[in-house]
């Protein structure tokens, strides 16, 4: 990869979380901790889904893509998150830099989507009941996915072509614990402000749309639910609020690290973390606590691991 770009550069400086050794081993037990529940709550929900015939519909089955792309995307940066936490020389290599970013953005592109998708779910459910079957088939899920992952690579796959072949014979500190497109193109020897541009349109603006179109089709369904029952209103809010939550919480980070004109190194830290450590670990709680489905389908699959564990 270094001969394809003619680099000098051949790997990159992240930046420590923590200085103090207390810090450092606080940190440890909550990334730790923290990753172990992403593990276990995107992983469990993806058998509970595929294990109950009931939830073999298009809102769980995309619910189980987000977990599995909840996973893939906290994958990328936590456990090196944890692993650098006691090292001295935060040294990424320049391939991994790259592979880092790739896998960033095409699980963030195929979250986005999905998250649209699920809206669109919603949507069919409360506003066109009678037809939501026929809209919502196992086909039109598939095709979904599909373009999900799609758009979720192109969107990777046309900001790393550009970045991969940027010269880099210089400074080498990215400036954060994970490398980014944002931060990474900085580094190149010559004038990036061209692509800092379409990184910023492509990433920033595009989650900034994307958040506001949500929320207003949000807006809408409640709205429209409201002309035709106001009795189903409270009960249509409630359904919708783990949406809008998941979606606050995965679009408002995105916002600031890729829109903000005068990044703060420090909210740039905290934001950095909620999207890959915390919002993850969230997802799962949020649609399990507000959905009685899910709720139940969950108890009968610990009571059939338990039993199975007794068994044996």
């Amino acid at each position: 990869m270094d001969q394809i770009n003619g680099s000098v550069v051949t790997e990159f400086v992240l930046l420590g979380l923590a200085h103090s050794l207390e810090m450092q081993f606080f940190l440890f037990f909550f990334f730790s901790l923290f990753y172990v529940g992403i593990i276990l709550g995107n992983v469990f929900i993806v058998f509970t889904v595929f294990c109950d015939p009931h939830l073999h519909s298009p809102m769980y089955i995309l619910l189980a893509n987000l977990s599995l792309i909840d996973l893939g995307l906290s994958s990328t940066t936590v456990p090196r998150m944890i692993s650098d936490l006691f090292s001295d020389y935060k040294i990424i290599s320049f391939p991994n830099c790259m592979i880092q970013m790739f896998f960033i953005h095409v699980m963030g592109g195929v979250e986005m989507v999905l998250l649209i998708a699920m809206a669109y779910d919603r949507y069919t459910a409360i506003c066109k009941p009678l037809h939501y079957l026929t809209i919502m088939n196992p086909k039109m899920c598939v095709i979904l996915v599909v373009i999900a992952w799609v758009i979720g690579v192109i969107h990777a796959v046309s900001q790393f072509v550009f970045a991969v072949n940027l010269p880099f014979c210089g400074p080498n500190n990215v400036g954060s614990f994970y490398c980014d497109f944002p931060r990474v193109i900085k580094l190149a020897c010559m004038d990036t402000y061209q692509l800092e541009f379409v990184v910023t349109a492509n990433s920033g603006f595009i989650s900034m749309a994307t958040f506001f179109f949500l929320i207003a089709s949000y807006i809408y369904i409640l709205v429209t639910v409201r002309q035709h029952s106001s009795n189903d209103l409270s009960k249509a809010f409630f359904t919708l609020s783990a949406h809008i939550t998941v979606v606050v919480l995965f679009f408002a980070p995105c916002m600031f690290l890729y829109v903000w004109p005068f990044p703060i190194k420090s909210l740039d830290t905290f934001f950095s973390i909620v999207d890959f450590v915390v919002t993850p670990v969230l997802n799962p709680t949020i649609y399990t606590l507000r959905n009685k489905d899910m709720k139940v389908a969950m108890r009968k699959l610990g009571r059939r691991v338990i039993s199975s564990k007794d068994m044996t």
